[in-house]
């Protein structure tokens, strides 16, 4: 199935959400959250991450996570993840409880398509200091996109991850999933990474955004927002309305999307230096607000 097929299916089965100028969404995605070990990407972003996470929370936004969220490919389970950062998933937890979570499936999580291994790992949790069953997400499902469609001007927004541009991750997800967990993940504690990503080969990532600007053409210049390559997009109106989130494991800030008041905003936190020298997670505007009826 070539990538148009793929992001058109993707695009028909996605989940329905509406919304209107008051609504509130931040948009991450690529978060690889790890194990804590030294090659959790995550870990040197999750001060940042957790921060960010908490204001969001606090300002009464929708989160929604355009897959790779757990990085399923260097760890065997969930498990080792969820105590590594269990502060993260408590608070994900109260979005998931207020209905202001939503997360899509992504390479490096593609087991949570596998309905019977999410309520296994992900419906409940066991409390270490009780030794209790506690609720996490219980009845959480992870579609493969999400549109959001507004109220007034029913203007869509598709959002996926962006594996659907990419054949080799897209089917061929479990043979890349054992050379990271025999080969890269060690070679990536002397900071060798998997050449083969799009993160990482600027020739894959070059033909990941190709494609999937391709197919936004043919379907009417459709707003699409992905991530899998972590190179952030954020087009003017006029141009191809290819948005990307990028990613949470840049070196030294995550960056995401912001939806709030019927505008759109690239935004980075990252970790500053105060006057008086304390340490301070901030936000910056990387590009916008732009009106998303602009990209009509």
């Amino acid at each position: 199935m070539p990538s148009a097929k793929r992001f058109t299916k993707a695009y028909n089965n996605a989940r329905r959400i509406s919304f209107n100028d008051s609504s509130k969404f931040i948009i991450f995605s690529d978060c690889h959250r790890g194990n804590n070990s030294f090659a959790d990407d995550f870990a040197k972003n999750k001060n940042s991450y957790f921060h960010a996470l908490r204001h969001y929370y606090k300002h009464g936004f929708t989160y929604c996570e355009l897959g790779d969220g757990d990085e399923l490919w260097e760890n065997l389970t969930f498990e080792s993840i969820f105590e590594a950062h269990k502060n993260v998933y408590q608070l994900l937890k109260l979005f998931y409880s207020e209905g202001r979570l939503h997360r899509i499936l992504g390479n490096h999580d593609m087991v949570y398509a596998n309905q019977d291994y999410v309520e296994k790992h992900l419906y409940s949790y066991i409390d270490t200091a009780t030794e209790e069953e506690k609720p996490l997400f219980p009845g959480i499902t992870f579609p493969e996109a999400l549109v959001l469609t507004h109220e007034e001007t029913k203007q869509e927004l598709f959002m996926v991850h962006g594996h659907q541009a990419d054949g080799l991750s897209y089917y061929l997800w479990k043979v890349d999933r054992f050379m990271v967990r025999v080969l890269w993940r060690q070679l990536q504690i002397f900071g060798i990474g998997d050449p083969t990503s799009p993160a990482r080969n600027n020739i894959e990532l070059n033909k990941v955004e190709r494609r999937t600007k391709k197919w936004i053409i043919s379907n009417n210049n459709r707003f699409t927002i992905t991530g899998h390559t972590h190179r952030p997009r954020f087009p003017s109106p006029g141009q191809i309305p290819y948005f990307n989130d990028g990613s949470c494991v840049h070196p030294r800030a995550i960056t995401g999307l912001e939806i709030e008041n019927g505008e759109i905003s690239l935004v980075k936190w990252e970790i500053a230096t105060t006057e008086e020298g304390y340490l301070k997670a901030i936000r910056v505007i990387l590009a916008g607000p732009q009106k998303l009826i602009s990209y009509q």
